[in-house]
């Protein structure tokens, strides 16, 4: 934990987040963070932590099959590469397409959410001295009309470390680095652009802003963009109602994270909500340990909890993903454009 501390971004040191409209005019603010206890943690640094803390029990290069139960009854796991392996309990947390959530609810977790998304990260120092300024120290959202959005998220694990440890730090980001994500609706032009790469999708990716008449200086952050972390992305949703999600009967294969409640990246909770679903299981399955209850009780009051969570984290996620979508309808589109030029003049009245 201090060494996901050491290498986090605390919310409280950035300023505020800021939302813009696709000429670069300020909107508004979001909520004061100075009291904000939650981090920013890279998504590789992550996973880098999470492997060194399993150590020699995480073998990689695996491919699950399927999963189901041995002669005695225990679950069993089957690999394209290997012996099955059973267990006393198996847990996937193998994401939106997760086989084990398939076999247990007897399809897919989650749908297609409507939007294509698209990553990149840009050196906050590439950029020029005007959208430094603009930008700054924090993070922000762009919506324009036709379901055009612009997530500029700010991350910066050594100015802003949650805890000043160096000798504990991990972080891949070393300097103040936006790592940018971009969204149009989903349809036949934009899912063609999923089978571009670098300096390729990035250029397809401005040409679409340009179309939609954003300011050229708001493209900068991905114009300037590493061509190499330029990639693009399906948004996937599971339901937001509760009761709708791990729909099985408990046992002693379940699942946790993406494979039950798909997230959009959207509220930028997704792997927040999976540790806390590997959470609450630690406790329950201990507490079966100590002869508390039986495993499967165990997992029955997990998946519970799980359902709850889900669908918090869901329903904040889809609030963002309609309102881009909305932005799309013809309603939508001169409804924006009708609204973003008095939001920025109200936004410079206040201030």
């Amino acid at each position: 934990m201090r060494r996901l501390l050491a290498s986090g971004s605390a919310l409280r040191l950035r300023e505020r987040d800021a939302f813009w409209d696709r000429r670069g005019r300020l909107l508004g603010h979001g909520p004061d963070l100075s009291d904000s206890a939650s981090i920013d943690v890279d998504r590789i640094t992550l996973r880098i932590l999470l492997a060194e803390a399993v150590g020699d029990a995480l073998h990689l290069g695996r491919g699950v099959s399927g999963v189901g139960h041995d002669d005695h009854g225990a679950p069993r796991v089957l690999f394209t590469d290997g012996a099955p392996l059973s267990a006393d309990l198996v847990v996937g947390a193998d994401g939106t397409h997760s086989v084990v959530a398939r076999h247990l609810a007897g399809g897919p977790t989650n749908d297609p959410a409507g939007i294509i998304g698209f990553s990149g990260r840009t050196h906050r120092r590439d950029l020029g001295p005007g959208e430094r300024r603009r930008l700054g120290p924090r993070s922000g959202l762009a919506i324009g009309p036709r379901g055009a959005a612009l997530y500029v998220g700010f991350l910066d694990p050594v100015g802003n470390t949650a805890l000043d440890a160096p000798e504990l730090r991990m972080s891949v980001t070393t300097a103040p680095t936006y790592i940018w994500g971009a969204m149009f609706p989903e349809s036949t032009s934009t899912d063609s652009l999923r089978g571009l790469r670098g300096g390729e999708l990035q250029a397809a990716l401005l040409g679409r802003f340009r179309e939609r008449g954003w300011a050229e200086h708001t493209l900068e952050v991905i114009a300037r963009a590493d061509p190499h972390s330029v990639a693009a992305f399906r948004f996937n949703a599971a339901s937001t109602r509760a009761e709708d999600l791990a729909p099985w009967p408990a046992g002693r294969i379940t699942a946790l994270g993406d494979a039950v409640h798909a997230t959009p990246p959207t509220a930028g909770m997704g792997a927040g909500a999976a540790i806390r679903d590997a959470a609450g299981l630690l406790t329950h399955v201990s507490a079966a340990a100590d002869g508390a209850v039986t495993l499967t009780d165990a997992v029955e009051h997990f998946e519970a909890g799980m359902r709850r969570r889900g669908s918090e984290v869901l329903t904040l996620a889809m609030k963002t993903v309609r309102w881009i979508l909305a932005t799309d309808t013809t309603l939508g589109a001169a409804a924006t454009l009708v609204s973003t030029p008095v939001l920025a003049a109200a936004a410079r009245l206040r201030h």
